[in-house]
């Protein structure tokens, strides 16, 4: 298709209103304009059902494709993962890697930097879960590599952030100091709080310090209880605070996502992440995850003692939970997707919603959320 050409639409929903009968014009990957619909025949696609949508930003994916990122961190496997979700509508995502080594980690970050310099299609920064968490709630993680941050560690970091766009990094607040947490904030940096056994106290001590967010809402943290809230609590309760929610029926519970909706500032600062390994766009049926075997049944990811290590989910799965099972609305479940991680990492004006100036990244659906289509960058991909 040529570099230029124009997308017509019945319904389109730009991330905050729909608008019937909208003509999207794209030049170079960008959306040059937006008014109501035009015909001029040559190099435009037109839809006449269904509604189109922003492509989903996914601020926490392992694998994709049959390949994790930890396995092997290189721009080949970045592009793997990208094109996997990209099948089922997500246009920008931070491939993430879990607690791993110090030399995977560095391999990692060197990755990311390539995959930014090289533009690569999909790739939106990097999110490192780990290695800096608490070992008492370790999860799927190796808690033999878990390990507080030293000086070492946080100046990769701030190097790193001089060549890559966004970084998010999952950390404990027993494995960083609130001067560490500043230090990496100020940088522009997201510290999400996450596999965490902290205090109430401490948590809000440590949103107070900068973090901004907290990694898979509920699951491997300390729970909401009458007399500590722990960390649970302390997401709900300070609206500075973003968290990510892996909306799959398995993680959480459909009763525990809509008691934290209506305690989040009605869910504004609720975002979905799939949270994906290895499994998503092919057929296995299990796979290692540092030398441990993960088993894929009855859309569970497990350890052999039961461990869920991950998720086996796609993004347009997790909107249509929300919708279906939750009873949002389309268009907020869809925000969940969009709009809200977008905001989440502080990202340009233009992802996570369809305005002039911004990427030609959207998705076609239809009115039972089918996937009909995605376009990343003005390419079609799906």
């Amino acid at each position: 298709m040529s570099n230029k050409w124009i997308l017509s639409c019945a319904d389109l929903f730009d991330g905050n209103n729909h608008s019937k009968n909208q003509s999207l014009f794209i030049e170079d990957g960008i959306i040059a304009k937006i008014c109501d619909s035009v015909d001029v025949g040559d190099n435009q696609i037109t839809l006449d059902a269904g509604h189109v949508a922003p492509g989903y930003v996914d601020l926490q994916v392992n694998g994709g494709g049959g390949v994790l990122f930890n396995d092997s961190p290189t721009v080949d496997t970045i592009r793997t993962i990208c094109d996997a979700h990209a099948l089922f509508g997500t246009t920008s995502l931070l491939p993430t890697l879990i607690t791993d080594t110090p030399e995977v980690t560095s391999q990692a970050i060197e990755a990311a930097i390539l995959a930014q310099e090289q533009n690569l299609p999909g790739f939106l920064g990097l999110h490192l879960e780990g290695p800096h968490l608490d070992s008492g709630k370790h999860g799927a993680h190796d808690p033999a590599l878990i390990h507080a941050m030293s000086d070492a560690d946080m100046n990769e970091l701030l190097a790193a952030k001089q060549k890559i766009s966004h970084i998010m990094i999952t950390v404990a607040p027993e494995s960083v100091s609130r001067e560490q947490i500043k230090t990496l904030s100020d940088a522009g940096i997201v510290v999400s709080l996450g596999h965490s056994s902290t205090t109430y106290q401490n948590a809000q001590a440590a949103a107070d310090a900068g973090a901004t967010c907290v990694t898979h809402l509920f699951n491997a943290m300390s729970a909401l209880s009458h007399r500590e809230p722990g960390l649970v609590g302390a997401a709900l309760q300070n609206e500075n605070l973003y968290a990510g929610l892996i909306a799959d029926g398995i993680h959480v519970d459909p009763a525990v996502i809509t008691i934290a909706l209506n305690a989040k500032q009605g869910g504004k600062k609720i975002f979905l992440v799939t949270d994906a390994m290895s499994t998503i766009g092919i057929d296995q049926k299990s796979f290692f995850l540092k030398g441990r075997e993960i088993t894929r049944a009855n859309g569970r990811l497990e350890l052999s003692d039961g461990t869920l290590a991950g998720a086996d989910l796609d993004m347009n799965a997790a909107v249509n939970y929300m919708s279906d099972v939750i009873g949002l609305s389309a268009d907020e479940a869809l925000r969940m997707a969009t709009l809200y991680p977008a905001n989440c990492i502080g990202a340009k004006s233009g992802l996570g919603e369809i305005k002039v100036g911004g990427a030609a990244s959207f998705v076609h659906r239809s009115d039972k959320g089918e996937m009909l289509g995605c376009w990343r960058s003005g390419e079609k991909v799906a």
